[in-house]
């Protein structure tokens, strides 16, 4: 009667599951597998799904943002081609729908062929001056006058083989501080005069807002570094935002830059 009373007190203290108190003879019985929990596996089996699914979700947010990566330029280059020839063709378009013809795309090679035909007339001695002839009357505009002025600068500037207004070369200087370097394009050389004698600078357009804004900084010769790329590449590196710069930049030697010019200008001697 004892030890009933004994066992009882012992399951009210300890209340656990699947574990037997010794018998009064002494036999205990240890819990089997049976008695655990019936709720294990099927949280086991959910954690795997879990783990499953997160390694489908990191797999297929990789890949496809890979697709977007390869996509997106493919995209973009075919979208703004699109819209290209949509307003090219957009210019005489309209002439052929009055007369009844509704190609798309006859607009755009006649404003093709009309472009073409234009530079060929320019490069005639009757264009060249009726074009001279047209510049004049335009600077006589107060308005359209610092228009036409820019945008020609910018187009003289990054056409091949144009005269002495368009970029020189690339250049590298030290600005706006020390340690820090600054992209540009050398536009023309001048002499600073001073009284021990002059100072040879170079004119260098450095782009602060892609290509048509900047600042002039006048640079010493000497410590402009000309890198080994062509006008055309430098604008194509300003233009993508220095993503298109080459890994390895390789400077010229400045000596050979300053012989061929070193018959232009005498500096003075005070």
């Amino acid at each position: 009667m004892g030890s009933r009373e004994k066992n009882g007190d012992l399951q009210h203290l300890i209340p656990l599951q699947g574990l037997r108190l010794p018998e009064p003879n002494g036999d205990s019985r240890s819990s089997s597998p049976a008695d655990s929990p019936p709720g294990a596996p099927s949280t086991a089996r959910q954690s795997g799904k879990e783990a499953l699914v997160k390694v489908l979700h990191s797999w297929a947010s990789k890949k496809f943002m890979s697709g977007c990566v390869i996509l997106f330029p493919i995209a973009i280059t075919f979208y703004i081609t699109w819209w290209f020839i949509h307003f090219v063709d957009g210019f005489f378009s309209p002439f052929y729908t009055l007369l009844g013809i509704n190609i798309f795309g006859l607009g755009f090679v006649t404003s093709i062929t009309f472009i073409f035909l234009v530079g060929v007339f320019m490069s005639s001695w009757l264009g060249t001056n009726l074009l001279s002839l047209g510049e004049l009357i335009i600077q006589k505009m107060p308005f359209m006058s610092y228009i036409y002025a820019a945008s020609k600068q910018i187009s003289v500037a990054i056409s091949p083989g144009q005269g002495s207004n368009a970029f020189k070369e690339v250049a590298i200087i030290k600005h706006p501080s020390a340690g820090e370097y600054a992209f540009g394009f050398i536009t023309s050389t001048l002499v600073l005069r001073k009284n021990l004698g002059g100072e040879e600078l170079c004119c260098v357009y450095v782009p602060t807002n892609h290509l048509y804004m900047g600042d002039i900084v006048l640079v010493n010769s000497k410590d402009v570094m000309r890198p080994d790329i062509s006008v055309r590449e430098g604008i194509e590196i300003v233009i993508s935002g220095g993503m298109s710069i080459p890994k390895i930049l390789t400077m010229t030697n400045s000596q050979n830059s300053l012989s061929s010019r070193a018959g232009k200008y005498v500096i003075p001697q005070v």
